[in-house]
């Protein structure tokens, strides 16, 4: 009995030995990416935006991690860049899918060229970032097969949709699934339209249903995890003029109607999490 007792007593031990191994890592990657996120490599502008895209929780809620392998699709000004490079420069990998440099399109190639002057102008930060193209549905070579991470997307999928439909959007949905290792997340975040209003084949107004998004997703193989309230903001009814860039900080209808836009504030947004079964 006092062998086993002992035996017991030793699992408990190495249980709880490794319960706060586990917790002391957890702590060390939360303390990381606050300091990405608290970072002198962030634009003043861009910082003063995360109360309302909470970067912490919505990338916590992904799961990413010091050592991920991480595609970020249509980096845009590098908002979540400047977050997602040095918290992954030492220990992980951070892909952008970007424009090709060669596009047709002026717009794709402006777009390439700033963000390649933002990551040259500090490459104490950026040095490590990798640049793949990401063309839809023509061109979309930024990662291996099976060897990534993590895939996120943010507030990009109304933009795919304007391009080319459903079908663009399942392209893009299927390279990052085939991209992605089993057991891989795909985090998206995207302005999201109330179910009862109708979504036009451009999602012309920056909104889209979140029961599109999944039903998409999981026609290429996804299996949706989890769903967050993270980014929702119950003021905004995603009717406005000229849509959702009437809102803040776009306010495209100038002064009209300004102080209301800013009482509203950002969009509310679905934060869906993904996996590659």
């Amino acid at each position: 009995m006092k062998k086993v007792f002992q035996a017991i007593a030793l699992a408990g031990a190495l249980s709880a030995a490794f319960a706060g191994s586990a917790q002391a890592a957890t702590e060390a990657t939360d303390q990381a990416l606050k300091a990405a996120i608290s970072g002198a490599q962030r634009t003043p502008a861009n910082a003063a935006r995360d109360g309302a895209r909470h970067p912490y929780e919505t990338l916590s809620f992904f799961g990413i991690k010091p050592t991920s392998t991480v595609v970020e699709l249509s980096p845009g000004g590098g908002w979540y860049t400047e977050i997602l490079a040095p918290y992954l420069r030492d220990q992980g990998k951070l892909i952008e899918g970007a424009n090709d440099p060669n596009a047709a399109s002026e717009y794709s190639r402006r777009s390439i060229d700033r963000l390649k002057q933002k990551l040259a102008a500090n490459p104490s930060v950026y040095d490590k970032v990798q640049l793949g193209i990401f063309e839809p549905p023509s061109k979309q070579d930024y990662a291996a097969k099976g060897s990534v991470d993590l895939v996120v997307t943010f507030r990009n999928i109304h933009n795919w949709v304007d391009d080319g439909g459903d079908a663009n959007v399942k392209s893009v949905f299927q390279t990052a699934y085939d991209s992605l290792k089993k057991g891989g997340v795909f985090g998206v975040v995207e302005h999201r339209l109330p179910a009862g209003k109708a979504q036009d084949a451009k999602a012309s107004s920056g909104y889209v249903h979140e029961a599109y998004v999944i039903k998409l997703a999981e026609s290429v193989g996804f299996k949706l995890q989890a769903k967050s309230e993270i980014n929702a903001n119950p003021k905004d009814n995603a009717d406005h003029e000229n849509g959702v860039w009437a809102l803040p900080p776009t306010y495209a209808n100038k002064e009209k109607n300004r102080d209301a836009y800013q009482a509203i504030g950002e969009s509310d947004r679905m934060t869906l999490k993904f996996v590659k079964p």
